[in-house]
Order: structure tokens, then sequence, then C-alpha cells
């Protein structure tokens, strides 16, 4: 995990409601949230690093299904 959020995320972060920031908060790892309790990260970092991840958990999500969709499309084209 990376210990500093990046610029870009940081600014994400900065834009979003404070109901989104809690929800954000609320899915953080635990090792992020002790990072907060512990004063070593503001809310906003933490957020920010949060908000990476996700975005990065998702990109592979999109490439798995991406696969697995090819793969149907090839074994229905060979069934045909």
């Amino acid at each position: 995990m990376k210990k500093t959020p990046s610029d870009e995320y940081l600014e994400k972060a900065g834009l979003l409601s404070e109901e989104e920031t809690e929800r954000l908060l609320s899915r953080a790892r635990s090792k992020l949230l002790r990072r907060l309790e512990n004063e070593k990260m503001t809310a906003l970092e933490v957020v920010a690093i949060q908000l990476e991840i996700e975005d990065e958990d998702l990109e592979e999500w999109r490439a798995r299904i991406a696969e697995t969709r090819m793969a149907e499309s090839r074994k229905k084209s060979k069934s045909k």
C-alpha cells in the first residue's frame, strides 16, 4: 500500500461531499484507519488513498470481465 496519496487523488478527495467522504472512510482498510487514528495521516489523505485503491480494483475487475467475455465469445463461436 502506498504511504502517500498522489496529488490527483488528493484533489479528487477534496472535492467530495461530507457524505461521500464518510462512505469512503467506512470502506477504508484497517491499516489506513490506524494511520488516521494515530494521526500519521489526515482524513483527506486516507480518503485519497482509498479512492486510488478502489480505482485500481475497478480497473482490475474490468480487465477480468473483459477477458471472461472474450473467452465466452470464442467458446460460442467455436461451438457454432
